[in-house]
């Protein structure tokens, strides 16, 4: 159940990420309301476009490692080191994806999200509060979110 929950969870990320690239900021008050309407994907820059895929692409690829070694983690707890490096890989999998974009605020926004994650990654009290599933859970939804926000933004 619970390896359901963390497959689920990281397919609803994956999906905001993959969406990459049709966040617009048209100024107008009624986006979000019912009626609106929503403008295409196909409207984002290229460079937008191109940076949230490569998002999304380092997303797929690190979520299940990262979700794998902090369950480990909860009942092994000799196993920090992999929690770490796991973590660390996707920061550093965050900075690569957003490293060449074109798109500044973008590209800033992919630095401040990963060193966010890369100082987490060195964090043993950040660690030491993960005990629980429900710990990895928070960890997996909420905090995760909150780390990717700079680059979320841009992509959802």
């Amino acid at each position: 159940m619970r390896r359901t929950a963390h497959v689920l969870l990281a397919a609803g990320l994956l999906g905001a990420v993959a969406s990459c690239g049709t966040a617009t900021n048209s100024g107008n008050p009624a986006v979000g309301t019912p009626g609106a309407a929503a403008a295409p994907a196909s409207t984002a820059p290229a460079a937008i476009r191109t940076t949230c895929e490569a998002l999304g692409q380092a997303y797929g690829k690190n979520m299940a490692p990262f979700a794998e070694a902090l369950t480990r983690f909860v009942t092994d707890r000799k196993t920090i080191a992999t929690a770490q490096q796991s973590l660390a890989a996707f920061a550093t999998a965050v900075q690569d994806a957003t490293a060449a974009s074109t798109d500044a605020q973008l590209k800033a926004d992919g630095k401040q999200a990963a060193d966010r994650m890369h100082a987490k990654s060195t964090d043993a009290q950040f660690f030491g509060a993960i005990k629980t599933t429900k710990d990895v859970d928070k960890t997996l939804g909420p905090t995760l979110t909150e780390w990717l926000s700079p680059v979320q933004r841009h992509c959802t």
